[in-house]
């Protein structure tokens, strides 16, 4: 009866082979032949185990006990075929017992998992790679960081007390320069802190909680209130949500968003900033935030996501290009997604989808 199954299983692509409990061969299908490179009147009668060099991820006599009692086992052995190449296979066994209920005959069912293994180890071992660099990458910018910052706060501390003493002192070239190096060691102090920033951010691994959206956002307007002061913004939400989150970046992510929706804006506008949450189905929630500055122009909707991108010159408005870079990776290592729709002069709205916490 086992032999006739294997007939039909013959139809499939996997090596269907039959054999019996002195481990003979008594079928060997097209598969096999295929698999192996033997052909079936060169296999039948000869020893499965020592034709195919089988080697098996654990002791024999346990793989044989299991079949025994359970009537099947499938796990990952080792073949060699006819040319000498290993295969690494995926084997299926069922156990055929006579009308004694002695066993009879052994189905092997193998399928050759050698490439999806090879590529499976190339995987692990990219990811490997790659948590090394991301490690090194980090402790560089912690490194550089800090031996960047003295030097630049020593300098920006003796330009911006020239700037001071010696303004309108020396003729207007001077006075030109100077401001050049207090622009540029100042610009340089605040790329060097956001850079660090940017790769502090799940570089530790997420430690997820329960999150209340509104005190997340109340925390965030504190971090700006000089900035809300200064342009009389009017920042408003609606209920929002609990949220499985790392609530310092959750925080950031609010920061990043409404600190941009405050800058940029018109020159005399008021800045106006709503933040809503809604059901997104599948255990997420689509947060918006909405602002009535100068928009974006659709060709750069992508764009604006990437480090250092700007849209503007930096006596336009401040900043280093990497504020929604760090947005984008927050959400994104947090499962969800970012986007926007903006029109030139209407403003724009930043949306994000994230993970319900109102689960127990």
């Amino acid at each position: 009866m086992l032999t006739e199954q294997a007939v039909l299983l013959d139809l499939v692509p996997d090596a269907v082979i039959v054999r019996d409990m002195d481990n003979r061969i008594v079928f060997w299908g097209h598969g096999a032949e295929a698999m192996y490179g033997w052909r079936n009147d060169e296999v039948l009668g000869k020893d499965e185990r020592e034709l195919l060099h089988e080697q098996f991820p654990e002791p024999f006599d346990a793989i044989e006990a299991k079949l025994l009692k359970d009537g099947r086992w499938d796990g990952e052995v080792v073949h060699r075929s006819r040319d000498g190449r290993e295969l690494m296979v995926s084997a299926k066994w069922a156990l055929q017992r006579d009308l004694d209920d002695r066993p009879l005959r052994i189905l092997s069912i193998c399928r050759d998992i050698t490439e999806r293994k090879a590529a499976d180890a190339a995987l692990q071992r990219t990811i490997a790679e790659l948590k090394r660099s991301n490690g090194e990458l980090a402790a560089f910018a912690n490194i550089a960081s800090h031996d960047l910052q003295e030097p630049l706060r020593m300098v920006a501390s003796y330009t911006e007390l020239l700037a001071r003493r010696y303004k309108g002192k020396l003729d207007a070239d001077a006075d030109e320069f100077i401001a050049f190096a207090v622009d540029g060691a100042t610009r340089m102090q605040r790329l060097i802190r956001d850079l660090l920033a940017y790769s502090k951010v799940g570089n530790q691994g997420l430690a997820l909680a329960r999150v209340s959206a509104e005190k997340a956002l109340e925390q965030a307007l504190k971090n700006l209130k000089g900035a809300i002061d200064d342009s009389h913004a009017e920042v408003t939400h609606d209920p929002l949500p609990d949220v499985l989150a790392e609530e310092i970046q959750f925080v950031q992510l609010f920061q990043n968003l409404i600190g941009n929706a405050i800058k940029y804006q018109r020159p005399g506008n008021v800045p106006k900033v709503r933040v809503s949450a809604a059901q997104a189905g599948n255990g997420f929630y689509r947060f918006s935030v909405a602002d009535n500055g100068i928009g974006i122009e659709p060709q750069y909707f992508d764009r604006i996501f990437g480090m250092f991108q700007r849209l503007h010159k930096r006596n336009e408005y401040a900043g280093t290009g990497i504020g929604l870079t760090m947005c984008k990776k927050i959400v994104e290592l947090h499962g969800g997604e970012i986007g926007v729709e903006s029109k030139p002069g209407a403003g724009s709205t930043f949306t994000f989808t994230w993970l319900d916490g109102s689960a127990p």
